[in-house]
């Protein structure tokens, strides 16, 4: 999963104390930070989109602090155990950030349904959750180029006992499926036909969920799939290989990227040429490496491709 957290490469800090915050399970307690983040300051800027861009940059300079989104979801952005943000959107951002002259970051950690709502009602400047790229949601945001790609996979109970391999076979044996609040495998799953689906906070409930018998199957992305299992040391589920959805019987390999207020394409922009650089230098996939990523997942689709209906 997660490298051990506060673990360092290089002079990049990997973790970020969250002031005021005990020490948290592997991924809980995601809620209550988001109420305590909804108690802070939080500086308001214009929304209407002039068409300039915004200034959300400038701004976020004069400050020297950004305040990322988080949805609680390894490996991509959440509070570790030690009560630290970590994942690998969090340490891109603050790469990039302070390259672009905001020295540094604070989370502000909500459920993944709440993402776009509080970025848009300026709780936080920019979600930083590995958020899937949809053409619904470039209605409502904007995003930066992806910085991965990525397929599913399944946790099931060990040995694998119904033989779930793709979403049909969740389907065609009637599994208990579950997967979180708000994520694209909902709809996966019901464009194969599968009926029982439970959305659960994360995906550590799922893998006990799995264990304690009360779904046969959790879905979620490869990579937190993989890594949650690994961290748990469970010896009564295991993780499938990936899996491709499809969507009208299309193959779909989705892209996670930040994302923006509309107006704000001047930071976006801003952004984007810095993450290109790190892609191009392999930096980036340094960055996310200790997280479970790999040269599978580096991605050259934009946005723009995935944003068209």
């Amino acid at each position: 999963m997660a490298p051990p957290q506060g673990k360092k490469q290089g002079n990049d800090t990997r973790t970020h104390e969250v002031k005021g915050i005990p020490r948290r399970s592997l991924i809980a307690g995601v809620a209550a930070l988001g109420v305590a983040g909804a108690t802070s300051a939080c500086s308001r800027v214009a929304t209407a989109d002039t068409g300039d861009g915004g200034h959300l940059l400038e701004q976020l300079r004069a400050k020297g602090v950004v305040r990322l989104g988080l949805a609680g979801e390894q490996p991509y952005g959440y509070i570790g155990k030690d009560g630290r943000m970590t994942g690998s959107a969090p340490a891109i951002a603050e790469r990039i950030f302070k390259r672009l002259g905001v020295e540094r970051v604070e989370p502000f950690a909500t459920e993944f349904g709440s993402l776009i709502t509080g970025l848009n009602s300026l709780q936080f400047d920019c979600v930083a959750a590995g958020m899937y790229i949809t053409p619904e949601r470039c209605g409502q945001v904007v995003f930066a180029d992806p910085e991965y790609q990525m397929r599913d996979a399944f946790i099931v109970p060990k040995g694998n006992p119904k033989n779930l391999r793709t979403y049909k076979d969740i389907a065609r044996t009637g599994a208990r499926m579950a997967t979180g609040v708000g994520y694209a495998e909902i709809d996966y799953a019901k464009e194969a036909g599968v009926r029982h689906i439970t959305t659960l906070p994360d995906q550590l409930a799922g893998l006990l969920a799995v264990e304690q018998g009360r779904v046969d199957v959790f879905v979620g992305t490869a990579v937190t799939v993989r890594n949650v299992v690994k961290e748990t040391g469970s010896t009564k589920v295991e993780g499938t290989p990936e899996v491709t959805p499809y969507m009208d019987g299309k193959p779909v390999v989705d892209v996670g990227a930040f994302a923006f207020r509309s107006p704000e394409t001047h930071l976006r922009d801003a952004f984007n040429r810095e993450l290109h650089k790190m892609k191009r230098s392999g930096e980036l996939l340094e960055v996310m490496r200790p997280f479970g990523f790999t040269k599978d997942q580096m991605t050259t689709i934009t946005a723009k491709e995935k944003c068209k209906p």
